[in-house]
């Protein structure tokens, strides 16, 4: 027995609803993978703030005709496909899903849209080789923290630098002080 059209709508409306949220699509070829396999899958991407859904390219294609952000995903869709959406950490879902390809070795990389370009496996695999979010954060903290403290150490001199100036300055005066009462001693004798 078919699905009803009801049914059909559903699943259409459920991806649209998916891949507005998502900021990346990635497309691949799932053929061969198990039950078993898919769910390993899915639950490496969920940590990621990512969803795999696997469902008929013509209800993809249905659901992505006429939106501009989504609709170059077309040219990805033939054969066994699967979807990767990923709605927060794009980098660490992209390097999930590699993760999980070196394991199974059944997956293929066909391509993925984001914001309303296509990008091929390389253009994917270079997202996936960029630094975390996590990580781009600590750089910046550290980064923020180094520009700190030296400010911290330069104000922190700027006292420091006008007391020995100052000193110098009372030194030198002193001496010169000292060098003209000399002769006024040596001659009151």
């Amino acid at each position: 027995m078919g699905r009803t059209k009801e049914n059909k709508s559903a699943i259409i409306a459920e991806l649209k609803e998916t891949l507005s949220d998502s900021q990346l699509a990635v497309v691949i070829d799932y053929q061969g993978l198990s039950v078993a396999e898919i769910t390993d899958l899915r639950q490496r991407l969920i940590p990621k703030g990512a969803v795999c859904k696997v469902t008929k390219n013509t209800f993809m294609r249905i659901a992505v005709e006429g939106d501009q952000n989504w609709e170059p995903m077309t040219e990805f869709l033939q054969g066994s496909s699967a979807f990767l959406l990923v709605k927060e950490d794009i980098g660490g879902a992209i390097k999930a899903y590699q993760e999980f390809q070196k394991v199974s070795k059944k997956t293929e990389l066909r391509g993925g849209v984001m914001e309303g370009r296509a990008l091929d496996q390389n253009q994917v695999k270079a997202i996936g080789d960029l630094p975390s979010k996590e990580q781009l954060m600590a750089q910046i903290a550290g980064a923020i923290n180094g520009v700190a403290t030296k400010l911290a150490l330069g104000i922190n001199e700027v006292p420091a630098s006008l007391a020995r100036g100052l000193q110098a300055y009372a030194d030198k005066d002193n001496s010169n002080s000292d060098a003209e009462a000399a002769p006024l001693l040596e001659t009151e004798s």
